[in-house]
């Protein structure tokens, strides 16, 4: 068996070609390396241009934890940072071309019948007095539609716009709502729903505008009454946790909500057979951003034919 000696270790040739075969195997390691970084930076060039190109649905695959790993995942973050506000910018288009659309059906009814029914009173002149009064109903009903469908538009107009003036002040929610719904129970018990209120005993005190606090109680409770399956129950809670004051408004549909929870609150948006009820379709949208300028939260939940809205508020010492 053939045994290095202590002597061809120390060699200068065999140290020189000892030494060359670590420098090429490093080189080789290094290259290997770089090449392969190379590579993986053209796939993320090639992938960037993808993208700039109008796929944002291309994703560039992440490698490793490197620098260039972390490039590639800002790269996918951006992409779908733009592939979602293009989705909302399509989304927001067609809410407005539905608006349009609600709006112009909304305010054509009323006036086609104030049209037709002037046009019938000035044709006939001889109209009997029992028919006469029949035909200024009609259009005192129409012209009193009109009127709720424009006031409800020049509200919600400024709510969203926050182009509305507050007096804010400490005032105690729960006597707030208790009045709301003392003075809307009639129009619940019209409707033949069971209403459930379950409200704590003590004052709770927040920072709001009174009247603004008592639109967007009445708005909910007009939803209710109008939009709510006859002989059910309706219920109303509040509940103190963690320093907010958390009251929701849950009742059983009568129409299907075939739309998403973010899509009702839209202007005008309401189911279809709904679109034959009176009222607006801009109630939710003028209590919800009433209830963000006063610095309160909204939000709706949509469970089969559940309907539940959420309004939120700081609650502040007495």
């Amino acid at each position: 068996m053939f045994l290095y000696t202590t002597e061809y270790w120390y060699n200068p040739v065999f140290m020189l070609i000892a030494i060359s075969g670590y420098i090429t195997l490093s080189l080789a390691i290094i290259t290997g390396i770089i090449l392969n970084k190379v590579d993986y930076l053209d796939k993320i060039i090639k992938g960037t241009k993808e993208i700039k190109n109008g796929n944002i649905n291309h994703k560039i695959e992440v490698k490793g934890k490197d620098t260039l790993a972390i490039f590639a995942q800002d790269i996918n973050n951006l992409s779908e940072g733009l592939e979602n506000a293009i989705d909302e910018k399509f989304r927001s288009e067609r809410m407005k071309a539905e608006l349009i659309t609600n709006v112009s059906h909304d305010l054509k009814t009323p006036l086609t019948s104030i049209i037709n029914y002037v046009d019938l009173i000035k044709k006939e002149e001889n109209i009997e007095p029992e028919y006469l009064k029949d035909y200024i109903n009609v259009l005192d009903n129409k012209s009193k539609r009109l009127k709720v469908l424009i006031e409800d538009l020049f509200e919600a107009s400024k709510a969203s716009s926050g182009n509305i003036e507050l007096n804010i002040e400490k005032l105690d929610l729960n006597q707030l709502l208790r009045q709301s719904i003392g003075e809307n129970e009639e129009k619940i018990s019209k409707a033949n729903l069971d209403l459930k209120v379950n409200l704590p005993k003590e004052q709770i005190y927040i920072n709001c505008d009174g009247k603004r606090m008592y639109r967007v109680f009445e708005n909910l409770l007009i939803n209710i009454s109008k939009y709510s399956l006859h002989n059910t129950r309706v219920y109303i809670d509040m509940k103190l946790e963690e320093e907010k004051a958390y009251i929701s408004f849950k009742n059983i549909s009568a129409y299907e909500l075939n739309f998403e929870a973010d899509e009702i609150i839209e202007r005008f948006k309401r189911g279809d057979l709904a679109r034959n009820t009176e009222g607006s379709g801009l109630g939710l949208a003028i209590a919800r951003d009433l209830v963000e300028l006063q610095g309160g939260d909204f939000d709706i939940q949509i469970d089969g034919d559940l309907f539940k809205v959420n309004v939120v508020f700081n609650k502040i010492d007495k």
